[in-house]
């Protein structure tokens, strides 16, 4: 049985929006973890008051390994006020959180490689549910998705553990809306 509302228009905002002007992305470089840091905080914000009136959004993280995603998703949930330990589902997919009045869900689709584990995990009703998605590797779940209303696209500026550099190299960002609630996420955001 296949659901429309989860499938429909998955295609249309995998690639990145075409540019009117700048419009539906933001750009970023972190410098620093603090840079990532204030970034989640910033995102945190803008997010709280919808999600804690019920409704929900999807955030997918894009970007090589070490790129810094799962870093980012503990900064976020630590702005959010998820307590305790925050760590990477890369082995259970996905691991849910709480924080005050919300619900969270941080995805890791690396290791994904049956979409029947889609229907049986029960993944469709975690999607369809009010909270926060975040999601790592989501080109991994390809086709099961719903359209992401953001997308952050992580790139190294350098070598990753050049041994020679005293600190470690900056990241590029790309905000990506593929919603109306993204974009209005996404121009709330500066920097």
């Amino acid at each position: 049985m296949t659901h429309p509302s989860i499938l429909a228009s998955h295609h249309a905002l995998r690639a990145p929006p075409k540019q009117h002007g700048g419009a539906e992305q933001r750009d970023f470089v972190w410098h620093d973890e603090a840079a990532c840091a204030a970034l989640a905080a910033q995102l945190a914000q803008a997010l709280q008051p919808g999600l804690r009136a019920g409704g929900s959004l999807t955030l997918e993280l894009h970007g090589t390994l070490g790129a810094g995603k799962t870093t980012f998703t503990r900064h976020l949930l630590r702005a959010l006020g998820v307590q305790g330990r925050i760590k990477s589902p890369s082995y259970a997919v996905v691991e849910p959180h709480e924080a005050p009045g919300l619900a969270i869900h941080h995805f890791d689709f690396y290791r994904f490689n049956d979409p029947q584990e889609w229907e049986d995990a029960g993944f469709r009703d975690l999607f369809g549910a009010p909270g926060l998605k975040v999601v790592e590797w989501p080109e991994k779940a390809a086709g099961l998705l719903p359209v992401a209303d953001l997308q952050m696209h992580i790139g190294v500026l350098g070598e990753v553990g050049d041994e020679a550099a005293d600190t470690p190299p900056a990241r590029s960002v790309r905000l990506l809306a593929g919603t109306p609630l993204g974009m209005t996420v996404k121009e709330s955001l500066h920097g």
